[in-house]
């Protein structure tokens, strides 16, 4: 085992992040085991634990790490005028990453576990619900904003895998671009190019548009029409009394 870095905090784990991205890049999963990357980084195991909490916690570390590389590296500044435009940059720059970048984009998403979102996929996913919450502003969105959310996101996991898997000589790059305007029209009711609005677009719009109406209404008035705005969005009958 090499010498243990004269290295501590923010250096030490970036250290130990650096060495373990490596392994994963070069062998996947399997080969990033606590010994290799101890070898790797010149360090003891208890480091690991200490800086990570268990090796699940050092794999939640290098996938968010390396996402936290994909959202700086340019194509999210700031928002264009068309939000479907913008949704469709974001689908775009997320499967190049999990093509580039396949054993980090399965950390982040093929490691399901049960009620949990890991925390690289969820920075990814705060950044999707910004997109679609500015698309319910306009009054094109046909679906509530969370179903839209899990919408896109199902769709665009289920794209990136199957992308993965086929081999790369007879990858169809064309599907990504398919299942993205599918995707666009299921939760607008619109083509990428453009939109129909229709009364359930209205009232996604105003629901997505009450934290802006200032002065207009009371709280307890806003928090009254959301209610009604949430009964129409879901037809649910009003509670008894």
């Amino acid at each position: 085992m090499g010498s243990m870095p004269s290295l501590e905090g923010p250096a030490l784990r970036e250290t130990v992040l650096s060495a373990a991205t490596e392994l994963l890049v070069k062998g996947g999963r399997d080969a990033v085991s606590t010994r290799a990357v101890c070898l790797s980084a010149g360090i003891q195991s208890p480091t690991i634990y200490r800086l990570f909490g268990d090796k699940q916690g050092l794999l939640d570390a290098i996938a968010d790490r390396g996402f936290r590389q994909y959202l700086s590296s340019g194509g999210f500044e700031a928002p264009g005028p068309h939000p479907l435009v913008d949704l469709q940059r974001w689908w775009d720059l997320h499967a190049e990453f999990g093509l580039a970048h396949p054993y980090l984009y399965s950390l982040a998403y093929g490691d399901a576990r049960p009620g949990t979102i890991t925390p690289a996929a969820r920075k990814s996913q705060e950044l999707l619900e910004t997109l679609i919450h500015r698309i319910a502003v306009v009054g094109v969105l046909a679906v509530s904003e969370e179903r839209a959310v899990w919408m896109v996101t199902a769709s665009i996991c289920g794209t990136v895998f199957v992308l993965i898997s086929m081999p790369q000589n007879a990858r169809d790059l064309t599907l990504s671009a398919t299942a993205r305007d599918a995707s666009i029209v299921a939760i607008t009711n619109a083509t990428p190019v453009g939109a129909r609005r229709t009364p359930t677009s209205a009232v996604i719009q105003l629901r997505a548009s009450l934290d802006d109406i200032g002065q207009a209404l009371s709280d307890n008035e806003r928090a009254l029409m959301r209610d009604w705005l949430d009964r129409l969005l879901s037809g649910a009958a009003p509670p008894r009394t």
